[in-house]
């Protein structure tokens, strides 16, 4: 193993389970699992923290699942996953017209063009997560993707915002620091899970990632290796338990037990003469439930989230074709039987699990492999990153200067001073990695910005 690289610690707090793994990269930059642990998840509804206490005692409950697989293991600092259905997008445009012409652009002017984007008007309460840059221009030439060493008069691009609301985005930061942990870094859930199952090449052909868990179902579409679109669907597995729940007149965990044992996304699959025997309650006769009238639930609200997806898909003009690389299905709602028949039947686009394994070392909790995992594993890679990013940075700014020996002779000193080096361009990240070089760096930044503001 490669002890030189930090362990980093991804925390997925969803509406069904929450999930705590550490993580190490190998000499092979494939994730070693040092911990694992979860816990049920009572104080989060629609990928909302509303139960801060339960939220807590349900933090710490993973913890020592995960303390418990490894007691060697120490956890301080985790890097938390973001969703709920507050989290909105919308699609603005802005340009600024250059003072220095001459020159070419550069990095500095770029990032005015995206500070100016913060000050786009969004609902009170609401708070701007993260303004990412889709396609820009420079004066009559389009889509292009970096304009830094262009020369022109006008720079503008068009950006794809996200916004959260800033009291549920408190409320998971809260949670975290009242467990005793501290937050690294908040990072969105569709972008988590798209790392986790996704490749270089999918990035480019045009994607879409769904990924279903218990409270919402969120979305991702990238398109020319830009993130095009973000959307949380308020539909999601528990939707899908409580319908069963209430359409079969069963109690809620039988509801959730036949919906994994014996669901399926496709009533035309599903036998007609099979039926499940439920134990009756207090006395009461056994029930029988068909088998068909379960997958006609399942379809039915699995259906509406398709259509959902359409929907959005239709917003950014990406349906019918345009995205070559299809449909990646992910999180725990994704394993349900026929779900990939319905999706390539409801969306007219290929379809397939998402499985986070290509990232893990052989030997593994088999468990881990599940798309249920694939948010949490995304965090860590995502983490993985910033160090990289991070290490990387420090090298490039930091020059060791050797003193010359006839300047020895003057008294000055052997030590080598370290010097900023800012005239150095940054080389391009390659692979996965440039993936999240799209994105805000730390999105804890916006506490850290408000905390300076206070004083």
């Amino acid at each position: 193993m490669n002890n030189e690289q930090p362990i980093i610690v991804g925390l997925d707090i969803g509406t069904t389970k929450i999930a705590v793994i550490a993580g190490r990269k190998n000499d092979f930059g494939k994730l070693e699992i040092l911990g694992f642990g979860r816990a049920n998840s009572n104080g989060v509804k629609h990928g909302q923290v509303l139960n801060i206490d339960e939220t807590i005692k349900a933090i710490q409950t993973a913890l020592e699942n995960c303390y418990a697989s490894n007691p060697n293991l120490e956890v301080a600092e985790v890097y938390v996953g973001i969703a709920g259905h507050h989290i909105k997008s919308l699609q603005t445009r802005g340009d600024i017209v250059r003072q220095d012409s001459e020159n070419e652009i550069s990095q500095r002017e770029i990032d005015q063009l995206i500070a100016d984007q913060y000050k786009t008007y969004i609902p009170a309460g609401d708070q701007i997560i993260d303004v990412i840059p889709q396609e820009f221009t420079v004066d009559n030439f389009q889509n292009i993707s970096n304009p830094i060493g262009y020369g022109g008069i006008k720079v503008g691009a068009n950006f794809h915002i996200i916004t959260g609301d800033k009291n549920a985005i408190r409320n998971i930061k809260r949670s975290v620091e009242k467990s005793g942990l501290v937050t690294k870094d908040l990072v969105l859930q569709p972008l988590a899970s798209s790392a986790a199952v996704m490749a270089q090449e999918d990035l480019e052909t045009g994607i879409a990632i769904v990924d279903i868990g218990g409270g919402t179902t969120d979305l991702a579409v990238f398109y020319e290796g830009v993130l095009k679109h973000t959307a949380v669907i308020p539909f999601a597995g528990e939707n899908i338990t409580n319908d069963i729940k209430t359409g079969l007149g069963v109690l809620r965990a039988q509801a959730e037990q036949m919906k994994v044992q014996f669901g399926s996304a496709l009533a035309n699959e599903a036998k007609t003469n099979a039926y499940i025997t439920i134990p009756g309650l207090r006395g009461m006769p056994a029930k029988e439930i068909s088998v068909k009238n379960l997958a006609n639930i399942i379809q039915a609200r699995m259906s509406e989230i398709l259509d959902f997806v359409t929907y959005h898909l239709k917003q950014v003009g990406l349906d019918n074709k345009m995205l070559n690389g299809g449909i990646i299905l992910t999180g725990g709602g994704s394993q349900l039987k026929h779900l990939i028949q319905l999706t390539e039947y409801a969306t007219g686009l290929n379809a397939r699990v998402g499985l986070p394994n290509e990232h893990l070392a052989p030997g593994h909790i088999e468990e881990l492999a599940k798309p249920t995992y694939a948010t949490c594993l995304g965090l860590i890679l995502k983490g993985y990153d910033d160090y990289e990013h991070n290490r990387k940075q420090f090298t490039r700014d930091f020059k060791q200067i050797v003193v010359p020996d006839n300047l020895k002779d003057h008294g000055m000193s052997e030590e080598p001073v370290e010097v900023l080096n800012d005239n150095e361009p940054e080389k391009p990240r390659k692979s996965m990695s440039s993936f999240w070089g799209k994105f805000k760096n730390s999105l804890i930044d916006i506490f850290k910005e408000e905390e300076d503001h206070h004083l």
